[in-house]
């Protein structure tokens, strides 16, 4: 059964479920996913009949989803490396860019959001990342990556950017004015792959998920916006002897240092980054989980249960997104 016992299934999906976003709109329920068959879909997770829309787009497989504030829109990131914007009342999409060079797809996709509401940033496995605005369907601005982009985050100040890529490295760059500017690249205090990256709310640090099953906070100093503090890592999503990937993590808008992770174990676990405690365990789900995201106020979190092959073609759950209730108790960072 793909469904834990305190979790509600929106719908079973043929294909690998890539990404999920609640709309920015105050206080929605409205969740937007993308999909390896190339589909958008749309739910309302408060309603007794959640599903709002179907779309099949024209990118192939979708790899990456933003929900940009300054429209009521879906924006897709392809394999094939295009840009497209989904219109959700009158589901007609357009095409706002593509990543051209070979093997270019778009594997990251942000909003910027804030003054910069109509601007979206790429990244891609081209070793590109590519500020857009979505008004004239255009390039902005463009740099060089290291490396294949593998996770991408805006903080909430909507002016920095941190790519990680492959090579270990992690990226920042501010965003102002239409310009992007690389402020900082450093190696990754993780050995392995990244999976997935996410600011901290206040844009102090950074936590970062690797497929070695470890999960690792840091702190950037270098930005002056905290005093300074030690970066750390640690175990998770392990069953035994075998390692998980970690494949997303999201905080929490109002426990601003909790977080929740996501492995390839099906389970789901929130962590307190400050005080290094693990908060709460959440029932194991069937498959992998390959994205989360929290509502707008913390009390619901959106899952996708959807196999990410790290153990090749075979058998496997059928992919399903499900929302599960969250208590504040469960993410609340307890006194020392």
């Amino acid at each position: 059964m793909a469904q834990t016992a305190d979790s509600k299934s929106l719908a079973k999906v043929a294909d690998g479920i890539s990404s999920l976003s609640y709309l920015p709109k105050e206080k929605s329920s409205l969740l937007a996913s993308t999909c390896w068959d190339g589909s958008v879909r749309l739910h309302d997770t408060a309603a007794d009949n959640p599903a709002v829309m179907v779309h099949q787009m024209d990118s192939g497989p979708l790899l990456s989803l933003a929900t940009p504030e300054s429209t009521c829109a879906i924006a897709t990131g392809g394999l094939d490396g295009s840009i497209r914007l989904l219109d959700i009342a009158s589901t007609t999409s357009r095409l706002v860019g593509r990543h051209v060079e070979s093997g270019a797809a778009c594997s990251c996709l942000q909003s910027m959001g804030g003054e910069n509401e109509s601007l979206l940033v790429s990244a891609s496995w081209s070793k590109k990342m590519v500020l857009w605005d979505i008004r004239s369907a255009s390039s902005v601005f463009e740099t060089d990556l290291p490396g294949k982009a593998f996770a991408m985050d805006v903080d909430q100040s909507h002016q920095r950017v941190v790519v990680a890529t492959s090579g270990r490295r992690n990226c920042f760059f501010d965003i102002r004015g239409g310009k992007s500017d690389l402020v900082l690249d450093r190696e990754s205090s993780l050995k392995f792959q990244t999976r997935c990256v996410k600011f901290f709310p206040e844009g102090i640090g950074i936590a970062l998920g690797s497929v070695e099953g470890r999960v690792g906070i840091e702190f950037l100093d270098e930005f002056g916006i905290a005093a300074p503090m030690k970066r750390y890592a640690f175990k998770c999503h392990r069953v035994n002897d075998t390692v998980y990937p970690v494949n997303c993590i999201t905080f929490h808008p109002r426990f601003r240092s909790s977080f929740v992770t996501g492995g390839c174990d099906g389970a789901l676990f929130i962590w307190d980054g400050m005080n290094k405690k693990k908060l709460t365990t959440i029932s194991s789900f069937p498959t992998s989980i390959s994205s989360v995201a929290f509502n707008w106020d913390g009390t619901e979190l959106a899952v996708a249960s959807s196999y990410t092959f790290e153990e090749g073609d075979r058998d496997h759950p059928q992919d399903e997104i499900l929302v599960r209730k969250v208590l504040d108790s469960e993410c609340q960072p307890k006194r020392k």
